[in-house]
């Protein structure tokens, strides 16, 4: 699989200019490979965050409908795995989201994510071996 993993963070910070995170995220976008995936819970924690602007929701939409935006499917197999990787991190706490993405990361043999929390994802190990590499810089 092709592309970058991507959490809220990130794709909140590159639809809201007034976000402290945003010239940080735009400059690191231009370097990433298309698409940016990402997966459900992470989504709507982006979703959720931009509650009060209707036109940041709608780029939200329109990103997954022009296809810049990517979701990967989580089912009923992840869910062990998931759970696994929140009880191993429940000190830090790691969130479900955090969670699908690590998960989604070992599934799919990814270790490129773009996200505002290197605190966390360079703590979390895939497989628990590999490092993620964590952008931007």
């Amino acid at each position: 699989m092709r592309g970058v993993l991507v959490d809220a963070g990130p794709l909140v910070a590159l639809l809201d200019r007034g976000d402290t995170s945003h010239e940080r995220c735009v400059c690191a976008a231009r370097n990433v490979p298309a698409p940016l995936l990402t997966v459900w819970p992470a989504f709507t924690e982006a979703m959720y965050l931009v509650r009060s602007s209707w036109p940041a929701q709608q780029a939200l939409w329109e990103m997954l409908e022009t296809g810049s935006l990517v979701l990967l499917p989580l089912d009923r197999d992840d869910a062990p795995r998931m759970r696994e990787l929140m009880q191993r991190y429940r000190n830090l706490p790691m969130d479900l989201a955090d969670a699908a993405l690590v998960r989604i990361a070992e599934r799919e043999g990814l270790r490129r994510i773009f996200t505002l929390d290197r605190r966390h994802f360079e703590v979390y190990r895939l497989s628990g071996r590999a490092r993620f590499v964590v952008m931007p810089r």
